[in-house]
């Protein structure tokens, strides 16, 4: 195989930023695109190269049945995301989603029963572990310079504009709240569908990382199942989770997305702290990190110019979404099924970053109760490519 022929299913906003992606990244070719909303066909065809090479699609089952695509893009809402990652797998091809993953353990389990089983390539595409910082964080980490890391705090905080709240699903457009009684057919965004902890995955799938660690125990909390700020949404306006992990380190995460943030505010935020040593990101855009080391003799924190752009970029990565990261990985994606080269983020450790979420929402309608999060490598009661006796 020389190049991936791949097929763009959801062309909602991530989608045709994918799709204009996929066709500057060389060993991509697209060869098909589709969305259950024929409405938004037209303007996916408009950024194709090669409209008469490419084939349009209204049904997933379909693009899954031509043989001119070897892997799927999958850029689809949170509640269809896992069974279409595991059908997807299942009728032969590799699958490059988006996040959050799932949003139930049991297709949590089902992507990595499928992907075992079929030995395809399977990556949760979450950029935020290719930002640069987290170079030079893990990297102190690594050498000990932290000590025991105890504790990380991660925080996503985001604004969505009114009119990405709500969307017709006859005919794929954004609807204000004001305008709901025009649109019977109009329901909650993918990211307005949600329990906002369920997209935790921008904030845990790096720290993770960095800590070469797996969750174990989540209990969670979140403001009512009602937006404060605005009221049409049946969601929380607020939401945090404790994680414990194997290596016995806290997370604490916290996530909204009705909020009105101060100007240049970034809607991330991380803080680690450990037995020798502390770091803290910015709050604003251009924010310098501060950092303490207990073996350096320092009086104070000091600043550091950390940056979510990484210094080794290219050219063809700089100029791609989510200030460059986009592009790392769809090349891990391209590597990995081009040349065998294995994914960094496997399948157990996307599904480390995609089942606290939802346990997490879980938590919280127990009441905040803790729940146990699944190791999802095969073992002894488990043989790779089967489903567990009980989820």
């Amino acid at each position: 195989m020389e190049e991936v022929r791949i097929g763009v299913f959801g062309l909602g906003h991530r989608g045709l930023g994918w799709l204009r992606l996929l066709q500057k990244i060389p060993g991509y070719r697209v060869t098909a695109i589709g969305d259950i909303f024929t409405g938004l066909h037209d303007r996916a065809v408009v950024e194709l190269q090669d409209p008469k090479d490419v084939e349009v699609y209204a049904h997933y089952e379909d693009m899954l049945a031509d043989q001119n695509v070897d892997a799927i893009a999958l850029t689809v809402r949170c509640k269809e995301q896992g069974a279409m990652a595991a059908q997807g797998l299942e009728a032969g091809k590799h699958v490059n989603a988006e996040v959050p993953a799932a949003h139930t353990t049991e297709d949590c389990w089902r992507i990595v029963a499928t992907q075992e089983r079929t030995g395809l390539v399977y990556q949760l595409a979450e950029q935020g572990r290719y930002a640069g910082f987290w170079q030079g964080w893990g990297e102190l980490v690594r050498q000990g310079k932290i000590g025991h890391v105890v504790y990380f705090e991660g925080e996503y905080v985001s604004y969505k504009g009114l009119q990405r709240f709500f969307q017709d699903w006859d005919t794929g457009q954004f609807v204000y709240p004001e305008d709901l009684d025009k649109h019977p057919n109009a329901k909650p965004t993918w990211i307005h569908g949600m329990d906002p902890i369920q997209y935790v995955v921008h904030d845990i799938s790096p720290i993770l990382m960095i800590l070469e660690d797996r969750p174990t125990r989540v209990t969670a909390m979140g403001t009512k199942r009602k937006s404060y700020a605005f009221p049409e949404l049946e969601r929380s306006d607020i939401q945090v989770a404790l994680v414990h992990t194997e290596k016995d380190t806290i997370l604490r995460l916290m996530l909204g997305g009705t909020q009105m943030l101060a100007p240049n505010r970034d809607h991330h935020h991380y803080q680690m702290i450990g037995t020798e040593g502390s770091i803290e990101s910015g709050r604003s855009y251009g924010d310098p990190h501060k950092m303490w080391l207990a073996d350096s003799q320092m009086h104070g924190p000091a600043t550091v110019d950390w940056r979510y752009e990484r210094i080794d970029a290219s050219l063809e990565a700089a100029s791609t979404g989510h200030r460059g990261t986009d592009y790392y990985v769809h090349v891990a994606f391209r590597e990995a099924v081009l040349n065998g080269t294995p994914l960094e983020f496997d399948v157990y450790k996307a599904m480390d970053t995609a089942a606290p979420g939802i346990l997490a929402s879980d938590s919280i309608d127990a009441g905040g109760e803790p729940i146990d999060i699944p190791d999802f490598r095969p073992n002894s009661s488990r043989p790779a490519g089967q489903m567990p006796a009980k989820i």
